[in-house]
């Protein structure tokens, strides 16, 4: 029962090279939903910008977002919790909330290749 259940659980990809192409590669191939806004965020915030310096921002920012989508349990569980959060009327338990997804969030984002 046990092996049958390890079976059925979902397989999180590896986190791929740190570079924009590697990354939208695996954005592709493992979050599809996520290329548009990627190829959006690309034309806008670096094609069209004839700068390179924001390159690593980008990189960093679309790390995290598909850190996170590459894991829906790990994804639907920060988004739980920032929407509860929003909804909430305890602005204590609202900070909580966000604390705890914030922390989810830089987390992942110290994740290397390969992980």
């Amino acid at each position: 029962m046990a092996a049958h259940a390890a079976e059925s659980d979902p397989i999180v990809p590896p986190m791929p090279e740190r570079t924009p192409k590697a990354l939208r590669e695996a954005i592709a191939q493992h979050t599809p939903k996520l290329v548009p806004d990627f190829d959006e965020h690309w034309k806008w915030a670096i094609a069209d910008a004839y700068d390179v310096r924001p390159v690593p921002a980008f990189v960093a920012f679309w790390w995290g977002e598909y850190a996170l989508a590459r894991d829906p349990e790990l994804d639907a569980h920060v988004h739980d919790l920032e929407l509860r959060a929003a909804e909430s009327t305890d602005i204590a338990e609202a900070k909580a909330l966000l604390e705890e997804a914030a922390r989810i969030r830089h987390r992942v984002q110290k994740l290397e290749p390969g992980e």
